[in-house]
């Protein structure tokens, strides 16, 4: 590549953009002082339009604009009062259209896009042109009868006219007499007037008008005097159609020049909208991102060069500013370092033309006024350049035009000449360069460059990794440490005999021999840091999810506390609840005792409620009763951190201090610290119980406890009818589970609306097999005999 100066935004360029709004003339120097700032303006505003492109191709797809002409001449030439083509006024016309759908793509079914939106809005409807050459012409060389009433009116007498005329043809061609005459009996044109073709010996037998004759002679195409008149006729209509259709075009030309303003005004934004749109596309396509734009740092994160396919492509990180204005980018041939370079280069002159890069977020680009780089070899016999020469003299100009805000990429610099004093020149080149604030990318093979930046602030070295196992690069850009140009490797890599490598290696310094040890010792320390890191980082990735893991544990143990609490409060409402029903039963019968006329019933009845309280007392005393441990453990095993069931809430946990002098343990529940009793502890065992186990088991123990608690008689006199369906529903519930075949509920007699609506709920009910009213002896009408089952 040719030594280029790529200007972002020229002094021209802002001289012209201020000398809109500046009232007062503008120095150079002034222009010169703003330049960056107004470039950074027209960059962010690129930039935004290739963000809103973006977003309406990911919506809706490109803007349809397909191609179109550029109409400026002809709207130039309608403005100074010249008659367009035919063809002109369709490429007017297509421009129309384009414009048109362009306006109503962007108009619709989108978000409010600031900048595409607003030039969206200053497109200017041409509909009445548009329609208007649409019915007058039909393609470049046609157009419409209905132009017109008037060129209606003339092709018709036209076509008249064409019939008469070759009617009249063709009864000289069908006369008898004539047939000898004839070259042949068809009708010809010459000069735009019907003809016949004659033979040439009887042209003398057949009046009229030679227009032509054959090549060889022998024919004549004669024009019979009887249609003279008639053909003049016919080429004055044709000169009328001729003159209308061109009032026609001049009047349609006219129409253009009013519009043309607007006109050219369209295609100014359409190019602007097709441009922005093939940046949204290029975008799109290369999965690209907006870079950070006016920062002091030049930061490319994972940028990869938008020419290398993207299944082939190696991502590269550097960051220049800041401490850091010159990177010296070393390692083995076709490594890589020029692809770096150019990555660099067009990744700032894409972001400072409003493009999005291919890398990741986070990448930065300063605002350069001018871009430098010498890249290749452009030695030329012609002009008797050498290797050095070439590079030298792009060199020399860059080092004559650049500034504070300009970046230099030099490839090989310092390369086709005396390897002590390129090292040299290219040392006191980016010396020159970094103390002028000249932001740099340097690649080289010379160690003298890498100890020149290992002990130059602001300088710093980058190395193109090199394989050693597979003797190949891996083009990964690693900032921070000299690389090595691996030439040995490469050779050996490609056949060259160890001999010979053997002895080139003796031939080397000892000195350079160490350094290139130092660099491989550090590349080789750098690798293994990294595969550390690595390592490191997936350790704390894998405790970050175990940490998550028990936190979401420490949930759960806390939800399952919760809800034992919760059921714990339920058994305990629930056994006061029976409690007092209980007590009103027992009340009821002792009331009803005085009443019963047989001694036998009433002790029948008395020893009935005496069992029932006795029954219902060893309920109590099992409800708080804890289980007993089948394994009581020694003192000894319950030390800190073992595992052990807590007796009663049936939970898991881990002992956080051995028994006391109480015999108390410590145990942690979850979050929760409890001292239980070292009888109420367990040892436990994995899978000693399962989990169908434990569902029957807790089932037994319901089941046992309702048998208990559950007697056969429910009382719900003086309850509303809501309260007393609740009551009983539940109450068939517990006996279900009880066992009870029979039980019996007492409603009393009242109005019979609390029976009635008793009995509608029985009969609904999925645990009543029948029922019925109570018999004398059982109470009759207040009471209510159900079968369960």
């Amino acid at each position: 590549m040719r030594s280029r100066e790529y200007r972002i935004l020229g002094y021209e360029k802002v001289k012209e953009l201020l000398s809109e709004e500046a009232a007062s003339p503008v120095t150079k120097a002034e222009i010169k002082r703003m330049e960056p700032f107004v470039s950074l303006h027209i960059i962010r505003r690129k930039l935004a339009e290739t963000d809103e492109a973006v977003a309406v191709i990911m919506r809706k797809g490109s803007l349809p604009l397909g191609s179109f002409d550029d109409i400026t001449g002809s709207v130039s030439l309608a403005e100074k009062g010249g008659i367009l083509t035919m063809r002109q006024l369709l490429n007017v016309r297509k421009h129309l259209v384009t414009a048109r759908k362009a306006s109503a793509f962007l108009r619709s079914d989108l978000p409010e896009l600031e900048i595409i939106g607003g030039l969206a809005g200053m497109l200017a409807s041409g509909l009445t042109l548009e329609s208007r050459v649409a019915d007058c012409i039909i393609s470049e060389n046609e157009m419409a009868d209905g132009a017109s009433a008037e060129l209606k009116q003339i092709r018709r007498s036209i076509g008249l006219q064409n019939d008469a005329v070759r009617d009249k043809l063709n009864r000289i061609l069908n006369s008898a007499a004539n047939k000898t005459l004839l070259q042949d009996s068809i009708v010809t044109m010459r000069q735009g007037r019907y003809v016949i073709p004659v033979k040439q010996e009887h042209k003398s037998r057949f009046p009229g008008i030679v227009h032509d004759r054959s090549a060889t002679g022998a024919t004549l195409f004669i024009e019979p005097q009887d249609i003279v008149n008639a053909n003049n006729e016919l080429r004055e209509l044709e000169l009328a159609e001729a003159r209308e259709v061109e009032r026609i075009l001049a009047e349609l030309s006219a129409e253009v020049a009013e519009a043309g303003r607007d006109i050219v005004n369209n295609q100014k934004l359409l190019v602007k909208l097709d441009m922005i749109f093939a940046r949204g596309r290029l975008s799109v396509l290369q999965k690209a991102v907006p870079a950070a734009i006016g920062g002091e740092f030049l930061r490319v994160k994972n940028g990869r060069h938008p020419l290398i396919p993207a299944d082939k492509v190696v991502p590269i990180n550097l960051s220049l500013g800041k401490g850091c204005n010159a990177l010296v980018v070393t390692g083995p041939n076709t490594g890589g370092k020029t692809v770096t370079l150019k990555t660099v280069g067009l990744f700032v002159l894409m972001s400072q033309s409003g493009l999005h890069v291919p890398a990741d977020e986070g990448t930065e680009i300063p605002v350069f006024t001018d871009v430098y780089a010498d890249i290749g070899d452009e030695q030329s016999i012609e002009q008797s350049l050498s290797t050095f020469s070439s590079h030298m003299n792009n060199i020399v100009e860059i080092l004559r035009r650049s500034g504070e805000r300009s970046l230099a990429l030099l490839d090989e610099l310092g390369a086709g000449t005396d390897p002590s004093e390129g090292a040299a020149l290219a040392v006191a080149i980016l010396e020159n360069l970094r103390e002028r604030g000249v932001k740099t990318l340097a690649t080289t093979h010379y160690n003298e460059l890498k100890k020149y930046a290992l002990a130059t602030d602001g300088v710093e070295n980058a190395s193109m990794e090199f394989d050693a196992e597979t003797l190949s690069p891996t083009y990964r850009l690693r900032t921070g440490m000299p690389g090595r140009s691996n030439a040995f490797e490469i050779s050996r890599r490609l056949g060259l005999q160890d001999s010979i490598i053997g002895r080139a290696a003796g031939m080397m310094d000892a000195g350079e021999l160490r350094f290139e040890s130092v660099i491989c010792s550090i590349e080789a320390d750098k690798k293994a840091a990294e595969e550390e890191r690595d390592e490191a980082i997936l350790l704390k990735l894998k405790m970050k999810r175990q940490k998550e893991e028990l936190d979401r544990e420490l949930d759960d143990l806390e939800r399952k506390k919760e809800k034992i609490l919760n059921k714990a409060k339920a058994d305990a409402k629930e056994l006061l609840r029976d409690a007092k029903e209980f007590a009103e039963v027992i009340k009821l019968e002792l009331q009803e005792l005085p009443s019963l006329d047989q001694e036998k019933e009433r002790n029948r009845r008395y020893e009935y409620s005496r069992r029932s309280l006795r029954e219902m007392d060893e309920l109590f005393q099992e409800s708080e009763k804890l289980p007993r441990n089948p394994e009581s453990p020694d003192a000894l095993e319950l030390r800190a951190g073992a595992r052990v069931r807590v007796a009663g809430i049936d939970q898991t946990g881990i002992v956080i201090a051995p028994p006391d002098e109480k015999n108390e343990v410590q145990v942690r529940l979850g979050r929760m610290k409890i001292s239980v009793h070292m009888t109420r502890v367990m040892k436990t065992r994995e899978n000693d119980e399962t989990k169908s186990e434990s569902r029957a088991s807790a089932y037994a123990s319901l089941q046992r406890g309702k048998v208990l608690s559950v007697t056969p008689v429910i009382d719900v006199r003086g309850e509303n009818l809501n309260g007393a369906v609740a009551d009983v529903d539940k109450y068939l519930d517990d006996a279900f589970i009880a066992g009870l075949s029979q039980i019996t509920i007492i409603h009393g007699k009242g109005g019979g609306v609390l029976r009635e609506g008793l009995h509608s709920m029985l009969r609904a009910h999925g645990h009543v097999k029948r029922f019925r009213k109570g018999m004398c002896p059982e109470g009759g009408d207040g009471v209510t005999v159900c079968e369960i089952g």
